[in-house]
């Protein structure tokens, strides 16, 4: 543990939102919050030119925004300040590297959303061994607010200590119930020869999903015996399933593979929690 959660800034309101979540989870976790924003010349040094330290001022109100705000949110809150010369893309990925948890603000909803520094979230998820959370501003309030449980999606299908360990430890540490989201398609003997579902089969595939969630809960709930858990299943896609369980919680978190594959992704369900929850996004990369 490093004990530092690092989040991007870059004037935006959005940026705002994701200091103020930050600053309200280092509060909770006692941890120091770094923010960090990122700049790269316009034009080249000319070769054989001698290089001088050279420093943008309109990085300087963007931090002192940041710090006021968080500031206000959290006083008394350690509070480190990075300004580093270098593409936000890059800067984010070795940040991370140094942090528990990393925080970007997320703008608008849909598939052309994109996140703090000028970097896709989408593109820098993949390639950080941290968590990830995405925070969008709010009209209504600040994104610290709203929601009274924490959801995270199961999957069921491949190991997932670490993204259990980090939803049940979020939970606790925020003292609200955990909501466990598990979505999946009926199966094939659950429709009849005409394609209609067979209500006594769908209730048994239900069952058996019920049974294998309480099962994979099982040892996370007697390490954690104050967080209450809130088991759901929902017999339909697991990325709807997640988004319709999620619904009112103040924070979705999902897990990701985070080794296996040549070209680094996020999958599906990944993909639609970001662009369309309401709430902060936790993605948790486990094996």
């Amino acid at each position: 543990m490093k004990n530092v959660i690092t989040v991007g800034v870059d004037g935006t309101p959005q940026a705002l939102a994701a200091a103020q979540w930050a600053a309200h989870e280092a509060q909770l976790r006692q941890s120091r919050l770094r923010l960090l924003t990122a700049w790269q010349p316009l034009t080249a040094t000319p070769r054989g030119t001698p290089r001088t330290p050279e420093v943008p001022h309109w990085p300087d109100p963007i931090l002192e925004e940041a710090r006021a705000a968080v500031e206000s949110a959290q006083p008394g809150l350690p509070v480190d300040v990075s300004l580093v010369r270098a593409p936000p893309l890059e800067a984010l990925v070795e940040a991370a590297g140094q942090a528990d948890l990393l925080v970007l603000g997320s703008r608008g909803l849909g598939p052309a959303a994109r996140f703090a520094l000028g970097a896709t979230g989408l593109d820098l998820v993949p390639r950080v061994a941290v968590p990830v959370v995405l925070v969008r501003a709010r009209q209504d309030g600040p994104a610290t607010e709203g929601g009274n449980s924490v959801a995270v999606g199961v999957s069921l299908h491949a190991p997932s200590e670490r993204l259990l360990a980090f939803a049940f430890e979020t939970a606790a540490r925020r003292d609200v119930p955990l909501r466990a989201v598990h979505g999946r398609n009926l199966p094939p003997f659950a429709y009849d020869r005409g394609g209609a579902v067979e209500r006594t089969a769908a209730e048994e595939a239900a069952g058996i999903a019920r049974e294998e969630l309480s099962e994979a809960l099982r040892p996370w709930q007697e390490k954690f015996r104050d967080v209450r858990v809130e088991e759901q299943v929902v017999m339909e896609s697991p990325a709807p399933a997640l988004l319709h369980g999620a619904a009112g919680a103040q924070l979705l978190i999902v897990g990701r593979r985070h080794i296996g594959h040549a070209v680094p992704r996020i999958g599906h369900v990944v993909h639609a929690a970001v662009h369309h929850a309401a709430c902060p996004v936790a993605i948790v990369p486990h094996e």
